[in-house]
């Protein structure tokens, strides 16, 4: 057995004895894929496992997650920080070995997968600014962009949707750098495939515009490298690759589910490396591998080392592209609080106007800055008004027609976010992001500064009807870890809104209305606080207090005015995002919801469930129950009391509670 099968086998047993001890896992993906992650890493991944980050490298995608074992096994073996430990460690707390990869968490996993299709997005964002970039910097003689991405799927992944609307979009963009390979093995958690999953892969993949590329056996890594190296050699189409493999290959349960998901027993593990001719102890490696491996990873080391002799030599000839390489990397942020042409705004407009007025501020502030809309950009108003759009045939241009593919849409942003280099959006209707919910969800996971642009927040949708109203939306993203929420009442707010989506390490959801909306005076920086005092009381302390997000600000402004009238004292309290003002100190809080101040009426246009905390015992809330319906916002408005009357009725009403 030479050294390159024995590699292989011990990718093969490093995983099957870990989920062994573990006594959780999925064995089944490791010991068929074992050979494609081998030829991968030994022969074409352009990596170093000292500096993981490196910008040129190539990025690995493991999309079937659940197969995590063989990309720590492939890590290990090939240098990376990960030690034995982790290993006989996986699954347990405090080790590098997750149950599915998580980026930040273990240096060499790109991103964070196990949702499955998610990868494969990813992926297509990470090879989309890849071409972006080489497109923007590179220069004959000096490709200082060069890198493939490469992703790991299974059946799983390619019967999600989302798997389609990435692929689609992939090849329509001629994204040549991007390079799947499938992991046939004709097995999911329930059997054989055969009654759920018929379709000509093939010719899916060939009517999308990708290169197809077949190995009849993932064994023969002689015809793994000749299929990676054609598909590498196609720089017009993406390409997929189909291995055909055999789940658990080795062991007693190959080719049954039985494996997919559970350890194989400890009579299985030992029968499966008597069939490999195993006989090194436990988590131990003959010295012949990793020799092999080593070297590998020394060879990866020298070809940063050229890189980066070639990005000097670059920087001389081309000074001015290399400083600006240098502000796309960086990391740096000019203080955008006190550039006070973000606040500058005069009259009524909706808040997705207010945004892209911001939007196209910043763009020349950030030349990195990239996005777009699912086929509504002239409806989010996300367009950056001086860029090119990108193309298949320019990929320079920084405004991305995604199609109708909101899923997909989210996680390639989160794709071109976690590559490096971009700080990137998209944009939809708010009610969409349905569609967007799982990538949305990974955003905030792995701490992306992605930042959502979703215009048509309510029922001020009007004549489209309850299919586009969002009701039940802005409880839905506000109970995800991590995600910051902002619904700006006017054009300040929502300048404030998008300092924070581009300052922070969180992603952020701009929710933003159709219809005018006044500017106030008092509204600006405050914002970032979360929640304010938009407008305060006569007295020391108010009688009542009014608060409200986006669109009802409005209301809340008008009932003031007709509550003093009637000789009630009011603050109103503008809160676009509960999460910033939650984590103000409990000072700040207290002196803007003083908690002796029992009489409150919270007012939005979406679920109440966000305004029980701060309605209290006494407190009315004003929002949606139901869903919306088709007519004049306006009308819907004062059908579901959304007007200043209403609001001072109900500021009675707590009054009379207390």
């Amino acid at each position: 057995m030479n050294v390159r099968e024995q590699t292989v086998n011990a990718i093969r047993i490093l995983s099957a004895e870990a989920i062994q001890k573990a006594n959780s896992g999925h064995p089944g993906l490791p010991l068929g894929s074992a050979p494609i992650g081998y030829e991968l890493f030994s022969d074409f991944l352009k990596f170093n496992p000292k500096n993981p980050k490196w910008d040129d490298r190539d990025r690995f995608v493991l999309s079937a997650g659940h197969g995590s074992m063989l990309q720590y096994s492939l890590l290990y073996l090939f240098g990376y920080d990960i030690s034995k430990e982790d290993l006989m460690n996986f699954r347990q707390l405090g080790y590098k070995t997750p149950g599915h990869p998580e980026y930040g968490h273990t240096p060499g996993v790109e991103t964070t997968t196990g949702p499955l299709g998610q990868g494969i997005a990813n992926a297509v964002g990470m090879a989309l600014a890849e071409a972006h970039l080489a497109a923007i910097f590179n220069r004959e003689g000096f490709p200082v962009v060069d890198h493939y991405t490469y992703a790991l799927c299974g059946d799983g992944c390619l019967e999600e949707g989302i798997s389609y609307e990435a692929c689609s979009f992939a090849g329509a963009h001629k994204l040549g750098k991007l390079i799947l390979l499938y992991d046939d093995n004709d097995i999911t958690i329930e059997g054989n495939t055969d009654c759920t999953f018929s379709e000509d892969i093939p010719a899916r993949f060939k009517a999308q515009g990708w290169q197809v590329i077949k190995v009849d056996d993932a064994n023969d890594l002689d015809a793994l490298k000749r299929a990676i190296r054609k598909a590498r050699a196609d720089l017009e189409r993406p390409s997929l690759i189909i291995c055909k493999t055999i789940i658990g290959y080795g062991s007693p349960l190959a080719g049954s589910e039985s494996c997919h998901g559970a350890p194989l027993g400890e009579e299985n593990v030992k029968k499966t490396k008597e069939f490999f001719g195993w006989d090194c102890e436990p988590f131990e490696v003959p010295e012949e591998v990793s020799a092999h491996c080593g070297a590998i990873a020394r060879k990866g080391a020298a070809k940063e080392g050229k890189w980066k002799r070639l990005f000097k030599e670059y920087a001389k000839a081309y000074p001015d592209l290399a400083e600006l390489y240098g502000k796309f990397m960086s990391k740096e942020m000019p203080d955008l609080k006190a550039n006070q042409d973000l606040f500058d705004f005069t009259k009524p407009d909706a808040t997705r106007g207010t945004s892209s007025t911001v939007l196209n501020k910043l763009a020349d502030i950030f030349p990195n800055l990239i996005g777009g809309s699912a086929d509504l950009g002239p409806s989010n108003k996300s367009v950056m008004k001086k860029r090119a759009d990108l193309t298949a045939a320019d990929k320079s241009g920084s405004n991305i027609h995604f199609g109708i593919r909101e899923h997909a849409m989210a996680a390639i942003t989160n794709g071109m976010q976690l590559h490096g280099g971009l700080k990137a959006y998209c944009a939809t209707f708010f009610v969409f992001t349905d569609y967007m919910k799982n990538a949305m969800r990974l955003s905030a996971l792995m701490h992306l500064p992605v930042t959502y642009i979703l215009t048509h927040d309510s029922i001020g949708v009007g004549e489209d009807g309850p299919t586009h109203e969002p009701v039940e939306q802005l409880i839905g993203l506000r109970s995800i870890p991590n995600m910051k929420v902002y619904r700006p009442a006017d054009g300040k707010e929502t300048a404030a809104a998008w300092i924070s989506a581009l300052t922070g390490n969180a992603p952020t959801c701009l929710v933003l209305s159709r219809q005018n909306l006044p500017q106030y005076e008092n509204s600006g920086l405050e914002a970032l606080k979360g929640g304010y005092i938009l407008a305060d009381s006569e007295k020391p302390t108010p009688d009542v207090i009014l608060i409200g997000t986006g669109s009802e600000v409005e209301q809340c402004m008008q009932a003031k005015k007709l509550l003093a009238e009637k000789g009630v004292d009011a603050r109103v309290v503008s809160m676009p995002c509960i999460e910033e003002f939650e984590k103000q100190p409990l000072s700040y809080k207290e002196s803007v919801l003083p908690s002796e101040v029992k009489a409150r009426v919270c007012v939005e246009a979406g679920s109440p469930y966000s305004w029980y905390k701060y309605a209290g015992d006494c407190g009315e809330i004003i929002g949606m129950s139901t869903f919306g319906a088709s007519g004049p916002a306006k009308k819907l408005f004062e059908m579901f009391g959304f007007t200043a009357e209403n609001v001072v009725e109900k500021a009675f009403r707590s009054l009379n509670k207390v």
